[in-house]
């Protein structure tokens, strides 16, 4: 697990990654939000410690999907939370792809997160039903290969304490080190970040 503290904040984002594990791109997100003030974890769930290349990208999938799958992950998650509330005042979830579905898995528990932010969490439409009960901030892609983000993005955007945005990029465009990046995007995307956890720490989103 990356582990950054800085001893005078109160707040602490747990940053969740995608199948390629703590890559260049997730160590990137930890140092900005620790530059930022906020004391970060990212847990590991690739168990051998390394990360994937984008290049691997399918033998990536398929460890996620033989070794660690959604549940495993949230449950996980949920054991970081429980010690994570007791230690901060503020708790954030910030998910990257399967990252993101799995922090909006957790969007439903009760005292447990502050607020979560999801990055392209595509398979978040297999969980469309749950409700949070959390400020919620989802940023798609609007390109993205299996599924109408459009149609999704519509349902989703129904729900209580849930602001959606979709962003004309492709998904992966917040990835500096990736060939999908897209900078205008990134830049969006960061100020619709910065916002939503300023206003979740400041009051009722």
């Amino acid at each position: 697990m990356v582990n950054s503290i800085n001893n005078d904040e109160e707040s602490v984002i747990i940053v969740l990654h995608e199948i390629y594990g703590i890559n260049q791109h997730l160590k990137l997100i930890c140092e900005q939000y620790s530059a930022a003030g906020y004391h970060v974890l990212c847990p590991n769930f690739v168990k051998s410690g390394d990360y994937f290349d984008y290049s691997r990208e399918e033998e990536a999938y398929q460890y996620f999907i033989e070794h660690i799958g959604f549940y495993t992950m949230v449950d996980e998650v949920k054991s970081i939370l429980l010690k994570a509330k007791s230690d901060y005042k503020y708790v954030f979830l910030l998910g990257f792809s399967v990252g993101a579905t799995s922090a909006w898995i957790c969007s439903d528990l009760e005292n447990s997160v502050d607020g979560i932010i999801c990055y392209y969490g595509s398979r978040i439409r297999d969980y469309e039903s749950i409700t949070p009960n959390c400020p919620v901030l989802l940023i798609f892609a609007e390109e993205e290969k299996s599924f109408n983000v459009r149609e999704l993005t519509s349902s989703l955007g129904q729900k209580k304490f849930v602001d959606v945005h979709v962003l004309n990029g492709k998904h992966g465009f917040n990835d500096p080190f990736s060939n999908r990046y897209n900078e205008k995007c990134q830049q969006i995307a960061q100020d619709l970040a910065d916002g939503f956890l300023i206003r979740v720490k400041e009051g009722p989103v």
